[in-house]
């Protein structure tokens, strides 16, 4: 990877932000997506379905992806619920 911000891999995971997936309804099982969790850095890490390819044909002007880069989709309902754990600042 290159650029002027650089993901951590050596961070753990330190909590979840908003709700789990099965309390959203958005999963059947115990350990499946989509999630958001805030590192021990403080980045926050999401786990959603990878459309990187779908999208790539039509991002807006001035997106792109880096190849080592995948644009993940989550529904609404998680980033709603994770809004009360988000910083303002």
């Amino acid at each position: 990877m290159a650029g002027k911000w650089d993901a951590d891999p050596a961070v753990n995971f330190r909590r979840r932000l908003g709700k789990s997936p099965k309390d959203l309804d958005n999963s059947v099982g115990e350990s499946e997506c989509p999630e958001l969790w805030e590192l021990d850095n403080g980045d926050v890490a999401v786990i959603g379905t990878d459309l990187t390819a779908a999208y790539a044909g039509r991002l807006p002007a001035g997106v792109g992806v880096a190849p080592w880069e995948r644009l993940v989709v989550i529904p609404r309902s998680a980033i709603v619920s994770a809004k009360a754990d988000i910083p303002d600042a």
